[in-house]
Parts: structure tokens; C-alpha cells; sequence
């Protein structure tokens, strides 16, 4: 039988093409990293119009996606079936998908924001103080960053629960009801406070200065967070540049945010003004503000049960 001679350098040739080759195709089939933000009117709509983050995230193979949403606890939600990878949100809504289950982990938070929530009552009102609301009918969203306001500030005016008469209502049936006189008074959040202040003449007669702290957060999936940390990064560094632009440039800002609003810019302005600008990284004293919280709403029995903050922490809290 005749054998075929095959010289020795095809040979090594042919065995570097078949180490290399696979390497290629490899490759070429690794899957591009995604970054899909779901959004608020607000700083990260400003991020987007920017188009910096989508600059940064380039040279690391990563494409941005952007859906809008009118809430947080519907941000929330697309975060739990697996549509968004990140957003911003108040501090009620985190507690409520915590308990549902939601992979939820904490990004970063802003600085605290007692003067962006308040009890509004119209500007012909006989309440005076926070002790005249016992038993009056007071319009809030359910579960929201101000029924914690609410309840806390009832406890440090020697009030109870029980002493609360609460119609819940989305802010914009909240409003319609105040206008009417339905309600006695509103708990309410910029920029709703703002617009009800400048157009109704309505008056605050408590905000959240030493009551409790309100902050917003930005949120991803645990999964995400121990995948994509220098994503996550990178977002937090670029939305603080926009936070240290808006706390230099308020008119600016009010311009802006008022034209995503649809607002008249007097009312941007106000909720500017009597903001806190600037984004902290998560820690466990953060977490433990949360806690609070999560705990208030599970002894009304808000949410099915008590659950452990610090379960989404992400990676790195301090």
C-alpha cells in the first residue's frame, strides 16, 4: 500500500489553522452587551438627550436601548420579567417589587430630597397644623414615598394610624379631588407639589424636613450588577455629570425639565430650587433607611412580607 508524504511544515500549518480558525469564529459569535434603561421624565432623559453614556459604552461593545415609563412601579416591573437592565425610581416602589420577588439590587441613590414631598391643604383651609388633620380625608398614592411621609409624620406629632383618613388616589385623580374640596388635603411630590402651589394657590402645611429623608435610586437586576459592573459605572458617573451640571445651571435645568414635563418653567422652577443634587453610592446605612420602610409597610400590611433589604445590595456596599 502506497503512503501519501505529507511535508512536516503543511502539517504544523494546518494544525495552527485549526487551533486559530475556531478562535475567530468564537469571536465573531460572542453576543454584544446590551444596556436597556428604562426612564422617567427626568435626569435620565436629560443622560439620554446628552448621548454621552451611549459614547462611553461604545468602545466596550455595549448598545444602549431606552423605553420610557410613567412610574417607578411599572419600571420595576419590566425589570422583573427581564425587559430593562436599569432606572431610577422613588424609595417606596423598590420595597414593594422586593417582596414580590423581584431580582431587584440597588445602583447608587441621590442625596436626600425632605423638601420635594409635602401635606398640601387649599389656601382657604382651617387646618393649621398637623394635629387639625386627625380624621380628615387625606388624598394619597397608596404604598408611595408619601404614605411612609404621612404615617411617619402622624407619629411624630403624637398621632396614630388609626387617626388617618387616607383616599387613595394616582396623582392626577388626587388633584381633580383637591380642586373639587373632596379631600381635606393632598400628600403629594414634585413636580405635582410645584404645579399645585403655583396654579391652585394651595399651601404646604408640612414637608418631609425632619420627618424622613426621601431619596430616588437607580436599580438593576442582582444578575446584571454581578455581570456588568463597569456598565453600572460608567452610568453613575455620567449621571452625576448631569446632576453637577443641574445644580450649577438651575435655570437651565427648570428649562429643560419643564419642556419634559409639560409644565409652565415657574413650576420647574420651584422644584429645582428646593432640590438636592448629587448621587451617593449605595451603603449599608442607605440600605438600613430602606429597612425602615420596608418594615413600616409590613406592620400596615402593605406588603405580604417582611423582607431583608440588604438581599439587594448588589456587590461592594459599604
Amino acid at each position: 500500500m502506497n503512503r501519501i508524504s505529507i511535508p512536516r511544515r503543511r502539517l504544523v500549518q494546518g494544525a495552527a489553522a485549526a487551533i486559530v480558525l475556531p478562535s475567530f469564529a468564537a469571536l465573531a459569535q460572542a453576543p454584544a452587551r446590551q444596556f436597556r434603561i428604562g426612564n422617567q421624565k427626568g435626569t435620565l432623559n436629560i443622560l439620554k438627550g446628552r448621548g454621552t453614556l451611549e459614547k462611553r459604552l461604545a468602545p466596550l461593545g455595549v448598545t444602549v436601548k431606552w423605553t420610557e415609563f410613567t412610574a417607578g412601579p411599572v419600571q420595576l416591573e419590566a425589570l422583573n420579567v427581564g425587559s430593562i437592565d436599569f432606572g431610577d425610581v422613588g424609595e417606596a416602589p423598590p420595597i414593594f417589587a422586593q417582596a414580590a420577588g423581584a431580582p431587584l439590587a440597588y445602583v447608587a441613590a441621590t442625596q436626600h430630597r425632605p423638601q420635594t414631598e409635602a401635606v398640601l391643604v387649599p389656601k382657604g383651609s382651617a387646618i393649621k397644623t398637623v394635629a387639625d388633620l386627625k380624621g380628615k380625608k387625606i388624598a394619597l398614592n397608596k404604598g408611595s414615598n408619601v404614605h411612609y411621609f404621612i404615617v411617619k409624620l402622624f407619629e411624630k406629632h403624637g398621632l396614630s394610624y388609626a387617626d388617618l383618613n387616607l383616599a387613595y388616589l394616582p396623582p392626577a385623580d388626587a388633584r381633580a379631588a383637591f380642586e373639587k374640596g373632596s379631600v381635606d388635603a393632598w400628600v403629594i411630590w414634585d413636580p405635582f407639589l410645584a404645579a399645585a402651589e403655583k396654579t391652585l394657590e394651595a399651601r404646604i402645611l408640612a414637608d418631609a424636613t425632619g420627618v424622613v429623608g426621601n431619596r430616588a435610586y437607580y436599580f438593576s437586576s442582582l444578575d446584571y450588577v454581578a455581570k456588568n459592573a463597569d456598565v453600572l459605572a460608567i452610568a453613575v458617573e455620567e449621571l452625576n455629570k448631569v446632576d453637577t451640571w443641574g445644580a450649577a445651571n438651575k435655570g437651565d435645568l427648570a428649562a429643560e425639565l419643564a419642556a419634559l414635563w409639560g409644565l409652565p418653567k415657574p413650576v420647574a422652577d420651584v422644584t429645582v430650587a428646593r432640590t438636592a443634587y448629587g448621587i451617593v453610592p449605595i451603603t449599608k446605612a442607605i440600605l438600613a433607611e430602606q429597612q425602615k420602610i420596608a418594615d413600616t409597610f409590613f406592620e400596615l400590611k402593605l406588603i405580604p412580607k417582611k423582607i431583608n433589604v440588604l438581599e439587594a445590595a448588589g456587590a461592594g456596599v459599604a
